[in-house]
């Protein structure tokens, strides 16, 4: 299926490349399907793309690889609501805040994006009685 981006022009998709997140993300209850595009080739950075809504689109990354310590744990409830089953199934991302300069750009680490890659189901998770932020400035290592 073919659906129009804020980075990407029309794009085709296919079902399978769906994340389903069934609460939408926090802020955005109505928006359930996303898919991952690549940012370009070369980049750690992709963006968690609205399949309805063309202009909603967030730059996202693995939070490991600016924060190798990044670390939390998932709550019961979370892993059931995903079904995960194995932790290779999980791949875990954070959503960015794009600043000028890139140095100035921050992660939110205190609610990262879970996807059980095996289910496509998704859930933006917010850690309580955590030590992280929403802007972790992804310019220094500070986990």
């Amino acid at each position: 299926m073919f659906i129009k981006t804020k980075y990407h022009g029309q794009t085709n998709v296919k079902k399978e490349q769906m994340i389903v997140f069934e609460s939408g993300l926090p802020g955005f209850s109505e928006e359930k399907q996303f898919v991952i595009l690549p940012l370009s080739e070369d980049s750690p950075f992709v963006v968690l793309q609205s399949v309805v809504t063309e202009n909603l689109a967030f730059i996202v990354v693995s939070p490991f690889v600016f924060f190798k310590g990044y670390e939390f744990d998932l709550s019961e409830s979370a892993a059931e609501l995903l079904e995960i089953e194995n932790i290779e199934d999980v791949e875990v991302m954070t959503i960015l805040t794009m600043e000028e300069p890139f140095e100035k750009s921050t992660a939110n680490l205190l609610a990262p994006i879970i996807v059980n890659r095996k289910n496509m189901l998704a859930k933006q998770v917010v850690l309580h009685n955590s030590s992280y932020t929403t802007k972790h400035p992804i310019g220094g290592e500070s986990c």
